[in-house]
């Protein structure tokens, strides 16, 4: 697998289990690349669903893939604090310049005072149906929810008190070295 160099823009692809893309963010800017985790930054990207419809984020934000994890997490930087939307996912690879993974449909978002809500468990298990997720893949997801609200408690990885001032000063950076290339 390849890996992305810190400054270097990548997209965003995720895909459903059926193999069908669902979302695509069309910049993200590489703060950390190695083998098992990708850290990244945008602020105000171009985001396509699988419809065609397009949107734009509001937002910078702060996201986080791992190569282990069954889940990526987005932080969303607002003026009230910052916003967490973690999705279930596959673990990511890296691949013709994007990030691609699968989204499992359950998400959790994560507000500043690091309560949390659950969200899209009905989706889910239509999903789990219609497209046939298997049982191990289910268990998997299942364990991967219970280490992600761990890490929520424990205030572990993005949500660590110093995750977000470190790769905001980092993306301040290359955000200033890219402007300084033109």
């Amino acid at each position: 697998m390849d890996i992305p160099k810190e400054g270097e823009i990548v997209q965003v692809h995720s895909y459903k289990h059926d193999g069908h893309i669902h979302r695509v963010w069309q910049e993200t800017m590489v703060l950390k690349g190695t083998r098992n985790t990708i850290i990244g930054a945008n602020d105000r990207t171009l985001v396509t669903e699988s419809d065609g419809r397009t949107w734009i984020t509001r937002e910078p934000s702060i996201c986080y893939f791992h190569a282990e994890r069954w889940f990526n997490i987005i932080c969303m930087l607002r003026e009230d604090g910052v916003y967490y939307y973690v999705n279930i996912s596959s673990p990511f690879v890296f691949d013709n310049n994007a990030i691609k993974y699968i989204d499992y449909d359950l998400d959790v978002k994560v507000f500043p005072d690091m309560s949390y809500l659950i969200l899209d468990e009905d989706e889910y298990a239509e999903h789990k149906m219609i497209m046939g997720y298997p049982e191990v893949i289910d268990k998997i997801l299942r364990r991967n929810l219970e280490t992600l609200l761990s890490w929520i408690k424990q205030r572990k990885g993005p949500f660590a008190p110093d995750f977000i001032d470190v790769w905001t000063s980092r993306y301040e950076f290359y955000k200033k070295m890219k402007s300084e290339e033109r």
